[in-house]
This record gives C-alpha cells, structure tokens and sequence, in this order.
C-alpha cells in the first residue's frame, strides 16, 4: 500500500495516541493488586506517607516493587507498623517476596489465605508480633525458598505440609511457643524429612517436646545448619543423625534428652560446632575422633559416667574452645592440651581433675582463658608472661596452703568489650537524638541486634574479628546499592542462650537520615541473609529497631 505524504501527520498522530493509551495502561496497577494494597492500607497504621491514590504501581508507593502493573515484592522492615496482615493479601497472586521484619507492633494470627501467594519465594517475619498457629496453607506456597518465621508469638505444632515445599533452602521458627514434637513422613502424610534441598533447620527457643525422630534424619538431607537448643525434647538422640554427612553446626543444648550419645557421631566430619550441653546425657563420653575441623565443642552439664579426660581431644587440631563443666571429668590434665594452635578458651569446671596443672611453653597464641574452678587440682607453677586468665578458686592449691593471693585464686572473670572505633577523626559532639558516626559525622542511625547462634570462637576480645565482620557488612550494604556511609559494632556479648549479640548501627550517606526505601533495603539484605557473615560467627538472625527519624526530625516521623 502506498502512503500518501497528506496522510503521514494522521498516521503519526495515531500512532501516537496509541503509544500514550500503552504508556498509560502500563502505569496502571493491576486492580485486584491495587484493591488488596488498599485493604492493607486500612488495616495497617503508619504506613508510608505516600501511599496515597489508587495506583500503586504508577505512584511508587514505598516498600511495594511492581513489574507489568503487578505488585511483586512488599518489603517494610522496621517502619514501625502496628495492626494485622488482611487475609485480603491473597489478591496479591503474582507477589514473590513479602519481608514485614521488625515490626514489632504487626499482631494476631498469619491468615490462613497466605496459601493463595502460591508465587511467593521469600515469606519472611522476622521479629514481629504475630500469634495463633502457623496455619497448613503454608505447604502450598511450593516455590518458597526463604521462610522465616523466627522471633513472634507462633503457637501450635509445626504443620506437616512445610514437608511439600521442596525447594526451600532456609526454615527458621526460632523463639516462639511452638509444641509438639517434629513431623516427618508416613505414607501419604508430608513431613520435614521430605526437605532434601534445605539447608537450615533452625528451631530452638520454642517448647517443642517429645523425641526428635529417627526418622527425620537420612542420608540425602543436605543439612548444614540443626538448631533445636532451648525446647523440651526427650528421649535418646537418634543415631541416624550420624547420616548427614553435610552438618556442621550442631545444637541438641538445654533440652532433656537422655541415654548415651551415638558413637556415629564421629562421622560428621565437617562439624564445626557440636552442642550437647545441659541435658540428662549418660553413659561413656562420646569419642569425637576424626571430628577434625570441629572449632567449638560443648558437653557440659550432662551425667556421663566418670571417666579420665579424654585422649582424644588434644588431638583436635582446630578446637578454639572447649566446655566440659561438670562433666564428671578425673585425673590430671594433659599439658598437650594447651597447646592446640586455635585455643582460645577452656572450661572445665566442676569435676574432678587433680594433679598439677601443667601448661607446656608451646601454648596456643591465642589464648585467653583457663578456667579450672571447683576442681581437685593440687599444685600449678606459674611462668611469668602469661598472657592469658587461669582460674582456679575452689582448688587445694587454693584453699589448703596454696598461694591465695595470686589473681588466679580469685574468681572473678575479666570481661572483654569492643566499640567500633573512629576512622582517623575525632568525634563530632552531636545535638539532639543524632550519634557521630565512625567518620565523624552527626547522623541518625539505623539500629538493632545481630545474634549470632553458633560462633566458632569464644574470644570477644579480638578487635580483628569485628573489623572483618565490619568490612563484610560494609561490602554487602554496597554492593546492593544502598546509602550507607558506615556502620559501627558495639557491646559483643554471650546472652543465656550461648549466642553472641552484637549491637549494630547503620550510618546514612548525604544526608543525616535514611529515607524508608534505604531503611526497608537494609532490613532485608539482613533479613533474607543477602549478607553473609565471616564464617567464624556461623548463623545469624538480625532484630532491627523501628526507625523514628525518616523526616529527620529527632523526635521521629511526623505522619
């Protein structure tokens, strides 16, 4: 067909017309989105000041991300939200992450329509305020690879149909008021054996009873990660445990479990953390030869049969840190001990070791404690230059004609503390609720908590170690893009539940405040563990503060 010149501006103006009408639509937010963005908005307070009109998509709305006009990710972390999740959320069908984290104030049950979001990859609510059960309809959200549920008030057991949710990497429903024991599979009832492909079982600080299943444990788990410390579980730990082979963090601790432990547990060659403390533990100690890249191990607290300290640990080449306390442990000490070229810490208090306390010239680097209290030791020969705490209160040496006026006689434990220290400037005496930064500049930061639940190390005095953690939250912030000039680490501590607690804060860039975009952004590269810690602080979880200052104004937001 031959185009006239005449016809060409109508043409082009049609097409135009066309192209507009396009642009428009694409703006537009898909209205079952658009209806159930507004249902949340209803049922939610403080949401984002601009969350106004009824285009989500087309206005931005903060905290929502949107691809061919359909909400697809919904991130709000520590914007202070209060209210309930609407059971209107299933309109969201093309939703793929949904991130409430550190909203403390975001309450009542989990809807059991969440099994509608069947798009949905990430489902994570850390640190909030939800309550009742953890509804079934979980199990049909089959492309979830994050779900992190840690930190509320969940009750109930945990549902069966997690077990159909075959390419999950991460489960976590730590710290809440979960019972019962774990389901696994019978016939053609799910459980969470089924979960060959995930990594992390984390599911201490809850009220879980019963024996933890042999069945739950088989050959093609590839397991890196059993956190069950802290429940009510009895019974004898399962020998099919010794099955997966791709453990290396370990924590049975402050349950009752009861009997020996399995012999097979030596086969767990890439184990780095191993806690049995504090449960009703019997029988010979456990060999752990071959354990060879074991840093931390915990046995303490348990009724084994007395027996001599084991021959085998000295030759535990990458031990850092070892707790035996009161472990029905005899006999001398050996000197090798000491020596182990990681060693950082030993407890054996309240046994029954006697003899000498000998300490050969070749002791580890780094060493910071020695703690022997309450034992039967009856002479040590103390070298001057040591650069480690030795304890030995309650001791013959101590208590009958020993010399009770050294330090080691003495029961108090020197504490260590660390602070992320200026970067070559002197800190800015700042005004109102703002905090220097590590580059000297007044700001208000974004603050919380990393927990770390399994570290390999036990010396929390070792500034190096926190400047690497430093540098790799720094890298992990940049690398997504995100406004953080610096972030300082503070207060390292070990809480009740043996987890280290570093207090974080998260300096802003440009401006003295973070806006709600780089607030969400930061809580989720923490949340969805985009961040990866050295692996010396093993598996964490962050709960981030709600942040009051998104205007600036040092008495919080004025919406």
């Amino acid at each position: 067909m031959v185009v006239s010149l005449a016809m060409m501006p109508r043409i082009l103006l049609c097409f135009l017309v066309v192209w507009i009408h396009v642009l428009a639509i694409a703006a537009w937010t898909n209205p079952d989105d658009s209806a159930a963005l507004q249902s949340l908005k209803d049922y939610w307070q403080n949401v984002p000041p601009n969350w106004v009109g009824a285009d989500p998509c087309g206005s931005s709305w903060e905290g929502v991300g949107c691809k061919n006009s359909r909400v697809v990710s919904i991130t709000l972390s520590s914007m202070r939200l209060s209210g309930q999740l609407s059971g209107d959320i299933q309109g969201l069908s093309e939703l793929q992450t949904l991130d409430l984290s550190y909203n403390k104030d975001l309450t009542g049950p989990l809807p059991q329509s969440i099994g509608k979001l069947t798009k949905l990859s990430n489902l994570i609510l850390v640190g909030c305020g939800f309550s009742g059960p953890i509804p079934d309809s979980i199990g049909s959200l089959t492309r979830l690879v994050f779900l992190s549920l840690n930190s509320n008030n969940f009750i109930g057991g945990i549902p069966a149909t997690i077990g159909y949710l075959t390419e999950l990497y991460w489960l976590d429903l730590a710290d809440n008021k979960l019972t019962g024991t774990i389901p696994v599979s019978s016939g053609s009832k799910p459980g969470l054996d089924m979960l060959v492909h995930t990594k992390h079982f984390h599911f201490g600080k809850n009220q879980l009873s019963g024996e933890i299943p042999a069945r739950l444990f088989h050959s093609n788990l590839t397991l890196i990660h059993l956190l069950v410390e802290n429940n009510k579980f009895t019974g004898k730990i399962p020998d099919t445990l010794g099955l997966v082979q791709t453990m290396e963090v370990l924590r049975l601790d402050r349950n009752l479990l009861s009997g020996s432990v399995p012999q097979n547990l030596n086969n767990l060659t890439h184990v780095q953390e191993l806690h049995i403390s504090n449960n009703k533990l019997n029988g010979l100690l456990p060999n752990l030869t071959g354990l060879d890249v074991l840093n931390y191990l915990d046995m303490s607290n348990n009724s084994f049969n007395a027996s001599d300290f084991p021959s085998w640990i000295p030759n535990l080449l990458s031990l850092t840190s070892l707790v035996m306390e009161n472990t029905v442990l005899q006999g001398p000490i050996p000197a090798n001990l000491f020596s182990l070229y990681q060693l950082q810490t030993v407890n054996l208090r309240n046994n029954k070791l006697n003899g000498s306390l000998e300490i050969e010239t070749t002791y580890s680097s780094q060493l910071q404690l020695i703690d022997v209290q309450r034992n039967l030791i009856e002479s040590f020969t103390h070298k001057p230059g040591y650069p480690f705490q030795i304890m030995l209160a309650g001791n013959p040496f101590c208590n009958e004609g020993g010399d009770g006026t050294q330090n080691y006689c003495v029961k108090t434990q020197q504490t260590e503390t660390y602070s992320t220290p200026p970067d070559n400037c002197l800190p800015t005496e700042c005004s109102s609720n703002q905090i220097s930064s590590p580059t000297c500049k007044c700001a208000f930061p974004y603050t919380g908590n990393l927990v770390f639940r399994a570290p390999s190390f036990s010396n929390l005095g070792n500034r190096t170690t926190y400047e690497t953690l430093q540098k790799s939250l720094m890298l992990s912030f940049q690398n997504s893009q995100l406004p953080v000039d610096s972030v300082s680490l503070s207060n390292p501590t070990k809480n009740l539940d043996d987890y280290l607690v570093i207090h974080l804060q998260v300096f802003p860039s440009n401006q003295d405040h973070f806006n709600r975009t780089g607030v969400s952004g930061i809580g989720f590269v923490l949340s969805n563990q985009t961040f990866k810690p050295p692996s010396s602080f093993g598996p964490f979880f962050f709960i981030g503060e709600g942040y009051k200052y998104f205007d600036g104004a040092s008495t919080g937001s004025k919406s």
